[in-house]
């Protein structure tokens, strides 16, 4: 590990370079979801992993080197989360400070990461609220609002370290509704700070003896099996009876047009966008049409059909509500349903 400067050079340094100047910050996870919090001989006190950017080097590059010279960790430097714009300090000079993610960092690597040398006195992994404690306030606010990016799959615009109003993350609902009722944001505020929603639709086939037809993803949760069905490109202006028909003929080769809509399906988890999954009704599939199916191998593994009682082993609850509630709209013709993670 090469010498740190001191504080006193690092403050010289600094005053004399032209504004801005430029950081980039780590947040570096591990697979358990907690953030790696770095004590430093040349630091105050704790702080997030990175530094300064240095002359031609992007964030992306300067913190790569950074990560590599504190802790040898040669880990990708991921997708940007956050950006926080700081006026002149004692310095005079404005500071502009590039949040990205880093990470997770596989256990083995983690856990060589707990004892360090050179400039790095503390190494800790921390939960994010123990984290956000233990940092100081810029750091924690940065922290906080570059792990509401990550989960809302959005992007945080601070400015000296508070939310801008038009911040996509990490605008406190509260404050949010305030400036809403308040009438002060601009139209493009409004939209970038109002939540969002993920969207799919799914495909609810059965074959003659009433077994459910079943899908393996080849990507994410592959011991998880799913309806055939998928994201809906509502950028493109996809509707969501166009995208379960699309989905339906990339994923099994059939194309068919779906039946009727039996539910709308609505789950939550705090901090992350809603989920809206349309269900509809691909209907009776006999031999020679399940003999058509040609799967794509770059999304699924397999297909097989199941009885209703199979699902609990194979699908998560909440599908398999889905599913149930599904299969009663269909045989009683009731429907659209509301579901709420599976429930009426």
């Amino acid at each position: 590990m090469p010498d740190r400067p001191s504080p006193d050079a690092v403050h010289a340094y600094d005053a004399d370079r032209p504004a801005p100047l430029v950081t980039a910050t780590g947040i570096v996870l591990d697979t358990h979801g907690r953030v790696l919090v770095l004590t430093g001989s040349y630091q105050t006190g704790p702080e997030l992993p990175g530094g300064r950017v240095a002359d031609t080097e992007t964030p992306e590059q300067g913190l790569a080197r950074e990560l590599w010279e504190e802790l040898d960790l040669g880990a990708p430097v991921g997708r940007l989360l956050a950006v926080d714009s700081r006026p002149p300090g004692p310095l005079g000079r404005s500071l502009i400070v590039h949040v990205h993610l880093v990470g997770p960092v596989a256990p083995p690597e983690a856990a060589g990461l707990s004892s360090t040398g050179g400039g790095i006195t503390q190494a800790r992994w921390l939960r994010p609220e123990e984290a956000c404690a233990v940092l100081p306030a810029r750091a924690a606010t940065r922290l906080r609002a570059g792990l509401a990016a990550l989960y809302a799959g959005s992007f945080a615009h601070l400015v000296d370290g508070v939310p801008h109003p038009g911040s996509p993350a990490g605008l406190d609902p509260a404050r949010r509704a305030a400036l809403e009722h308040a009438g002060v944001l601009d139209a493009a505020s409004h939209r970038a700070s109002r939540p969002k929603a993920l969207t799919a639709a799914s495909v609810l086939f059965t074959s003659a003896d009433g077994r459910i037809l079943l899908v393996q993803p080849a990507y994410g949760r592959t011991d998880r099996w799913n309806l055939p069905g998928g994201g809906i490109d509502s950028d493109l202006g996809e509707i969501p009876r166009a995208a379960a028909r699309r989905e339906v003929r990339e994923e099994l080769g059939l194309d068919l047009a779906p039946g009727r809509l039996l539910a709308v399906n609505w789950s939550h988890k705090p901090g992350r966008p809603a989920r809206i999954r349309f269900l509809y009704d691909g209907g009776v599939l006999d031999a020679p049409e399940l003999a058509r199916i040609r799967l794509d191998p770059a999304e699924l593994l397999q297909w097989r059909t199941v009885a209703p009682d199979e699902l609990r082993t194979l699908v998560k609850g909440a599908l398999r509500r889905q599913i149930t509630a599904c299969l009663d709209a269909r045989a009683s013709g009731a429907g659209p349903l509301e579901l709420h993670a599976g429930r009426l």
